[in-house]
């Protein structure tokens, strides 16, 4: 049985068809957030309630990368190679310089304690964009239960340079899973509220964006069986989007052209390796990978 489920010819010239799906590695209790490091050749992972960064290398495999590490979710790279977290237990994006010193970005919005940041993304202005829904604090599984002090569950921007985050996107149950198209001109967003309301839509937003400011919102996408979680766009502006049942590619028009079945559910994907054209997913218990004809969008 094939691993690809092909619903438009447009999704072929993406794949290869002989590639096989790699286990990598398992152990995990919530796999999420990974990103690929070039200067490392290697993978970094979040365990979310285990409470470690996990680093795979071909040839290595899994080891410890940071034991504890404030319930991180996902990761980013930022345009000086470093890495940019989001932190469930301390409520709080942050940097890892290179040094290996934390450096907070962001905690509070207008006096009070963000809830739990979970997906973020770095412009090539150095803004730094993240969501903050609760899934943190929703008990002590992913994070330390607590009551949210925000009063809305939003999108939030980092100028370059560091600042105050200024919140730029409202209106979502559970804002989660970011990504630029690759002329950074629209934002996709995920809604995950479906994870605990089914009457939530499953779906991508997608906002203009011109600089710092940003348009109205419109659905780009349904994703079933959701919900969906974090996602990548690739250089030629496709969409690959967790899902319930493995990873979810959409044409830029929106158009759902093919899915890449994965036995457990995928929270968040990356694209890495030596050339760029592997794809990384993080799947519940496991780290999965498969060679594909696609790369991130620079």
């Amino acid at each position: 049985m094939s691993i690809y489920e092909i619903h438009d010819p447009r999704f072929r010239p993406l794949i290869q068809p002989s590639a096989h799906l790699d286990h990598l590695g398992s152990g995990f209790r919530w796999a999420e957030g990974p990103v690929w490091f070039p200067a490392h050749q290697a993978l970094y992972v979040s365990d979310i309630p285990n409470d470690r960064i996990m680093r795979w290398t071909e040839g290595t495999g899994l080891s410890v990368f940071r034991s504890p590490a404030g319930h991180t979710n996902g990761h980013t790279r930022d345009r000086e190679g470093r890495l940019v977290s989001c932190s469930h237990g301390t409520r709080s994006v942050i940097r890892t310089e290179h040094d290996g010193t934390i450096t907070t970005l962001a905690e509070s919005y207008g006096g009070r304690w963000l809830n739990s940041p979970n997906d973020v993304v770095v412009a090539r202005d150095g803004a730094v964009w993240f969501s903050d829904p609760t899934y943190g604090i929703l008990s002590d599984y992913e994070g330390y239960e607590s009551v949210p002090e925000q009063d809305t569950n939003a999108v939030y921007r980092l100028p370059p340079g560091g600042g105050d985050p200024e919140r730029m996107i409202t209106g979502f149950v559970q804002p989660n899973g970011l990504a630029f198209s690759p002329d950074e001109q629209r934002l996709y967003v995920a809604e995950s509220g479906s994870s605990h309301d089914p009457d939530v839509p499953s779906m991508l937003k997608v906002f203009e964006i011109q600089g710092s400011q940003v348009g109205e919102g419109r659905v780009f996408a349904h994703v079933e069986p959701g919900p969906p979680d974090g996602l990548r766009v690739d250089a030629r502006g496709n969409v690959w989007c967790s899902a319930e049942d493995g990873v979810q590619v959409f044409d830029p028009d929106g158009t759902l052209i093919g899915k890449i079945r994965v036995p457990e559910r995928v929270a968040n994907l990356c694209f890495g390796g030596p050339r760029g054209n592997r794809l990384f997913m993080a799947a519940t218990t496991s780290i999965y990978a498969i060679h594909v004809n696609a790369r991130a969008a620079a």
